[in-house]
């Protein structure tokens, strides 16, 4: 292992439970987010690159980045889903889905 993979993996241990939770909750949000923008802007790949980094710091053994990776694909699929193209509905769910992933955020930040 090298210094920087030990080092990502002592931060993810410190993790509480909760905040773990909260981290794939914000990979969900940002799976809806990317899929509401792709309907609005396709080619954006803004919040999949969020998703990348997120993953570089975050997901330190592969269980845990498997979930990440789940909880991104399945809000992209629910979004993606609910608002296959753009409309006053998918600005609308762009903006409260905005509002969750900054909440979230937040608290990882707190």
């Amino acid at each position: 292992m090298t210094g920087a993979a030990a080092l990502a993996l002592a931060a993810l241990l410190s993790r509480s439970p909760a905040d773990r939770q909260a981290l794939a909750d914000l990979a969900y949000v940002l799976g809806e987010a990317h899929a509401l923008r792709q309907a609005c802007s396709a080619g954006d790949q803004g919040w999949r690159s969020r998703m990348s980094r997120m993953l570089e710091v975050e997901a330190a053994d592969e269980r845990f980045r498997r979930r990440l990776i789940d909880s991104f694909n399945a809000g992209f699929r629910g979004r993606r889903a609910e608002h296959p193209s753009c409309d006053a509905g998918a600005a609308a769910a762009a903006r409260d889905t905005a509002e969750k992933g900054e909440a979230l955020a937040r608290r990882l930040g707190s």
